[in-house]
């Protein structure tokens, strides 16, 4: 058992189980104070059970990730009950899964809400706390651990929402990073494949437990360990990354960046540009296809 977050601080959202649970009990394990935030008060005092009885130190918190009231909230127990808090685990989501041409505004509020609006408010708080601490003299060693996904990546068929949301927070990771490095923070993003409440509905067949013993690379503990490696002080020196992590596949998306150039040193005419998209399009790399594409 490592001792990697021995005596640091970390809040989990949407910590009542799957993924969020999986990170909790891990970070307790690694020596971490968790708060296990979830708004599902019976599964979120589950697994504060659940690191209490393995020894570890947690408590539960129900407040509202998508106010920035309650998010102050989180922090502020943390601070009372522990002292600091140096890591955010930003995990919490809902799926509203439509095809773009059927999706209501309700669909894409709700998904923007809990996942970009929720992955800015606690983060907030908890920069404006390592900002004071640094320029009071601290040494800070805050971590940022943000929660993408494939569909962030590369999108989904009928989750333009939650795609989009993805994207953003992949986005936004990038400027955390950029931003926060100078007070000792940083800003990390997962995209990972694992059995979880959002997932298992849809993906159920593929992503059943095999009954043959063998190794089950959809189980959500398998993404922990990284997140407990991301929460420590030996990570201080990634940041602005995202790790895809399956089972036993570990690897860092390599994101968009600027491809193959020409330059008329003048405005183009639009008639021109026909053949230079496809010039351009000849040299560079394809995307990967959209999920379920």
């Amino acid at each position: 058992m490592t001792s990697l977050c021995q005596g640091r601080t970390a809040i989990v959202t949407g910590a009542g189980g799957g993924l969020g649970r999986s990170y909790a009990r891990a970070l307790a394990a690694a020596g971490a104070n968790v708060i296990v935030n979830d708004i599902n008060a019976e599964t979120g005092a589950e697994t504060v059970t659940q690191i209490r009885d393995a020894g570890g130190v947690a408590e539960l918190n129900v407040n509202d990730i998508t106010s920035h009231e309650d998010a102050g909230r989180i922090v502020q127990q943390a601070i009372q009950s522990f002292g600091d808090c140096q890591i955010v685990v930003n995990n919490a989501g809902i799926c509203r899964d439509r095809m773009f041409a059927s999706m209501s505004p309700d669909d894409w509020d709700q998904v923007m809400s809990v996942h970009l609006k929720g992955h800015f408010c606690i983060s907030s708080h908890l920069a404006r706390l390592w900002r004071s601490q640094s320029k009071d003299g601290k040494a800070v060693s805050g971590r940022i651990i943000n929660t993408s996904s494939g569909a962030g990546l590369l999108g989904s068929v009928g989750q333009s929402n939650y795609s989009a949301a993805k994207g953003g927070i992949l986005s936004l990771t990038l400027v955390q990073a950029a931003e926060l490095a100078r007070y000792g923070v940083t800003a990390n993003a997962l995209a990972p494949q694992a059995r979880t409440g959002m997932t298992e509905d849809v993906f159920g067949e593929m992503m059943k437990v095999p009954d043959d013993g063998s190794f089950d690379v959809y189980h959500p503990d398998n993404a922990a360990p990284l997140v407990v490696w991301l929460a420590s002080e030996a990570s201080s020196h990634v940041t602005g990354r995202c790790f895809e992590i399956f089972g036993g596949k570990l690897s860092i998306a390599d994101g968009w960046r600027s491809g193959p150039m020409r330059d008329k040193a003048a405005r183009w005419d639009a008639d021109e540009l026909t053949d230079a998209v496809n010039d351009l399009l000849g040299q560079a790399e394809p995307p990967q296809p959209v999920y379920g594409s």
